[in-house]
């Protein structure tokens, strides 16, 4: 039996964290004078009664997790973050359902982006600054799951990150803490430039922390109906072009390059790739925009950088409908939303080294072909990738795209229309937050959609979030017989 003592004590602290998040917003609206500030004192009170109440009943000595309980506290942790994030969008007067308010929270937590609320722009600041928290809390909790969660569970191909030190020793945790507290300072110090940098080209104070902490997430909360296009600056788009892409690389290399290994960021291969892929759409939407629908070449390098750089790293800002582009256009949106960002960033998607980890197999394997008798090696980052990573790759990619089919047939099943249905889909389990067409496209929200599609959107920005194999284990019957 799984003893869930040490479970419901860590996840009693993260409520506890989250009761004291809700604070800040309480502050922000007292301040205003908006009376949302006793939504937001309620939901912090139960939200920190339950947190504590899991603390006491659930004391233990040391602190010790099995595999079998890792991935428990993982889907369990997010799970119910979600649920008590929800409240103050229930009880706040913006007329949400537990539904709404469950995928709101849901999106805000997993760093989606998709929303079911209209009026941002006269919304209290309150709840815009409660979306922006949600989703800078998903991204740093994102990066540490990725550097000491997920290389433990060997999930995707992620064990290729296992730290040095990150065996069964007495070592482990400490090390692990060490290097989650630097990434956690480094994360804060980003969004401190990034809002400064936002500040300065002419937003509000409180628009340029709310943006900085949604940017760096790779979210795509605004504060506005209009996202980053109501600004209508090209100073705007391209400070956010830029942190974008500094919150898609491995956060971990940002601290060996403090460190004094300056070389770090330029040797990875997947920053390599991921700038190229980056470089390889924004040229062909750019020649696209150019060629076929003669826009002006700095202006279509402007809002195609920034819109197919929101939607490759799953942020979801957008500035335009680039639904209304053309057909070439959406083609390569859609293919971009799979691909996300590196390993250990906040963003989401397939990940950049697991499309390097099949391309290095392939080429392998066609090799083979030729010459039989041959030696082929898939290599990454100059590394032998062991058979074990090859196989947890391919069975990733498997299972993300009989997900990915299963999540679109099941919307469009509820009645959803077919390019609603397969955005959706994608969107979700990508974490990227717009879709395409008129209802969930840029210039359109989530909130017409049935409950029954915003469930289990839901649930597949969850599996996304969680890299699919952490939540669908739990499903297994004979993981819960030993």
């Amino acid at each position: 039996m799984i003893d869930f003592r040490p479970i419901f004590f860590f996840i009693g602290m993260l409520l506890a964290m989250l009761a004291l998040g809700m604070c800040i917003p309480m502050v922000i609206d007292a301040m205003t004078g908006n009376p949302d500030w006793k939504v937001f004192a309620g939901s912090a009170f139960v939200t920190l009664f339950v947190g504590i109440a899991l603390i006491l009943s659930n004391r233990i000595g040391k602190v010790r997790f099995t595999v079998r309980q890792a991935f428990v506290l993982t889907t369990f942790s997010w799970l119910v973050m979600a649920c008590f994030a929800a409240l103050p969008f229930v009880f706040a007067d913006l007329k949400l359902s537990y539904t709404d308010a469950f995928f709101e929270a849901m999106s805000g937590i997993t760093t989606t982006g998709s929303t079911v609320i209209t009026g941002l722009d006269k919304v209290a600041p309150g709840i815009l600054l409660w979306r922006a928290i949600l989703q800078w809390l998903g991204g740093i909790g994102i990066i540490v799951m990725a550097v000491a969660v997920l290389p433990m569970l060997q999930v995707g191909g992620m064990q290729l990150f296992r730290m040095e030190s990150s065996d069964r020793s007495e070592k482990v945790l400490p090390r692990v803490a060490q290097i989650a507290t630097a990434i956690g300072i480094i994360y804060v110090v980003i969004s401190m430039i990034c809002a400064t940098a936002y500040w300065l080209a002419g937003m509000t104070a409180f628009e340029a922390i709310a943006h900085a902490m949604t940017t760096i997430a790779t979210g795509g909360f605004s504060t506005s109906d209009g996202s980053l296009g109501h600004f209508q600056s090209a100073a705007i788009d391209w400070i956010a072009v830029l942190f974008m892409i500094v919150g898609s690389l491995p956060f971990v290399l940002y601290l060996q390059l403090i460190r004094g290994n300056a070389g770090a960021l330029l040797s990875d291969s997947q920053i390599r790739w991921f700038l190229i892929i980056t470089a390889v759409s924004v040229t062909l939407v750019v020649a696209w925009q150019t060629l076929n629908n003669g826009m002006e070449l700095g202006e279509a390098l402007r809002y195609v950088a920034f819109n197919v750089v929101s939607i490759m790293t799953g942020t979801g800002y957008s500035t335009t409908d680039f639904s209304l582009w053309g057909g070439f256009a959406i083609v390569v949106f859609f293919f971009v939303m799979f691909v996300g960002g590196c390993a250990g960033s906040t963003t989401c998607g397939l990940k950049v080294f697991r499309l390097q980890v099949l391309y290095a197999t392939t080429i392998a394997q066609i090799g083979k072909l030729r010459q039989p008798h041959g030696v082929f090696i898939p290599h990454f980052n100059r590394k032998p990738i062991p058979e074990a990573v090859r196989e947890s790759v391919m069975s990733f990619f498997f299972i993300y795209v009989l997900t990915f089919t299963l999540l679109a047939l099941g919307l469009g099943a509820v009645g959803l229309d077919f390019l609603t249905s397969v955005s959706g889909a994608a969107t979700a389990i990508a974490n990227v937050g717009p879709g395409l067409g008129a209802i969930i496209g840029p210039g359109g929200t989530f909130a017409t959609l049935p409950d029954e599609a915003k469930w289990m959107l839901s649930f597949g920005m969850l599996l996304g979030r969680l890299e699919l194999f952490t939540v669908l284990v739990l499903f297994m019957p004979s993981f819960w017989r030993h």
